[in-house]
């Protein structure tokens, strides 16, 4: 069996495409009314985070946004957040998406919480950093030079983002305001400005433009939306303690705070270094305010999981799958956490909740190769080269596609849905040699 690839806590490093379910779900839950007025089925659209500290945001071919996480830590409100997001709504409403490579295009990403998996064999070498595993091998991507849009697009955007503000009932200040930080850029030379300046022009009609729409505006005092503050301060905070050190999430966040979002941040600070005597606590005291919170009981099976309490992270992750039980990286934690213990018990359920898992993510490498080996586990070889052969097609090893799909054929029953599949995957991979032979 192909080994599992892994990649470790530098791929938070810059250009990182990282994959998170509570982030993801706050900012879909932004971005679904906006998308509603524009007529936009919010199923069309996948929202990702890029790790670089500049500000920029950017939609691409196949309706793809992608916020750099320096401008999420700049926002001070979900008012900000969901401004921004409806101009770039705007570029993907007038078809102005970016035409990037394929590594962009299919954004496969780092999970921040699920996957981070291996701090207990950071704190035994000594280095918890390294030890911070993330199951899904790390992509990379070069954000490079980005389309430039022109004035007229750029209206046309600003034009769409406030109409779509307005009959949401929301305000444009979050707008103006992020274009307000960016507008004290203009003196700088372009290789000093943040990329967001650079590809969006910023002019002062297009901030006069959206002055005199907040003047007139009815909904230009209304507050945001609390439970979108909630969840915006939560996300600020999960994100500065993932990407920020120790020291810097703390001094941010000090125990004088007891928010809840200041709460999570020391408990993700001290989790990064293995620091469990202080990180579960915390997160048990969270659980007491917020006992049906799933992300809350997911990161404490993250926690549990690697402290190597195989059957207590089993648990919590359940648990966090009672309130949230579609969350594919939810799901592939709790099987990851069960092939550590490969029972005839915790291989069933592993492998139930990876084909769940995959029925929403199609394409996740990391969990075709769990499956693999829980398939290994029951001696079910002809699944497991299956599974083997999904893994390897998605990761473009043909050789390997090759192999897998001769070795499963020797056990799956032809003419069975598996069987077909296995056709295809030879197919793709057989057009793929002959494209590379032509080229």
């Amino acid at each position: 069996m192909a080994p599992i690839h892994k990649a470790f806590a530098q791929d938070f490093g810059r250009g990182a495409i990282l994959s998170d379910t509570e982030i993801g779900n706050t900012l879909r839950a932004y971005a679904r009314p906006i998308l509603n007025a524009g007529g936009i089925p919010p199923d069309n659209i996948s929202i990702h985070m890029v790790v670089d500290d500049s500000l920029n945001a950017f939609v691409t071919a196949g309706n793809r946004m992608f916020f750099h996480t320096g401008l999420l830590l700049k926002t001070k409100n979900s008012n900000e957040v969901i401004g921004v997001m409806a101009h770039e709504i705007g570029h993907i409403a007038g078809g102005h998406a970016v035409t990037t490579t394929d590594g962009m295009a299919k954004a496969s990403g780092i999970s921040m919480l699920a996957m981070l998996l291996g701090v207990a064999a950071g704190v035994a070498s000594g280095n918890p950093d390294a030890g911070l595993a993330v199951f899904m091998g790390g992509q990379q991507v070069a954000l490079g030079k980005m389309l430039s849009f022109s004035r007229s697009v750029e209206n046309s955007s600003d034009q769409f983002a406030i109409q779509a503000l307005e009959e949401t009932g929301q305000s444009a200040k979050g707008l103006y305001d992020f274009f307000s930080t960016l507008a004290g850029q203009e003196m700088l030379i372009s290789t000093s400005q943040d990329p967001y300046m650079r590809t969006h022009p910023l002019t002062r009609d297009r901030m006069a433009t959206i002055r005199a729409a907040i003047e007139r505006s009815p909904y230009s005092e209304v507050a945001p939306n609390p439970r979108f503050e909630l969840e915006h301060r939560r996300m600020i905070a999960k994100l500065f303690a993932f990407l920020k050190p120790q020291i810097t999430t703390l001094q941010r966040y000090p125990k004088s705070d007891t928010s809840i979002e200041a709460r999570y941040a020391r408990a993700i600070a001290y989790y990064r270094r293995g620091q469990f005597d202080q990180s579960i606590p915390l997160i048990d005291g969270l659980l007491i305010d917020e006992p049906e919170d799933p992300y809350f009981w997911q990161i404490k099976g993250d926690m549990l999981l690697s402290k190597s309490d195989i059957d207590e992270a089993v648990v919590a992750y359940s648990q966090a799958l009672e309130y949230l039980p579609d969350a594919p990286e939810i799901l592939i934690a709790m099987a990851h956490a069960m092939t550590q213990r490969p029972t005839a018990n915790y291989s069933e359920k592993a492998q139930k909740a990876l084909r769940r898992a995959l029925t929403i993510e199609p394409e996740n490498p990391a969990a075709w190769d769990m499956l693999a080996r829980s398939y290994a586990y029951d001696d079910n070889l002809g699944m497991s080269a299956y599974a083997s052969a999904e893994r390897a097609i998605l990761l473009g090893q043909f050789a390997e596609v090759q192999r897998y799909t001769e070795e499963a054929e020797k056990y799956i029953d032809k003419k069975t849905p598996t069987w077909y599949r296995l056709q295809d995957i030879k197919i793709v991979a057989k057009n793929y040699k002959e494209d590379m032979k032509r080229r």
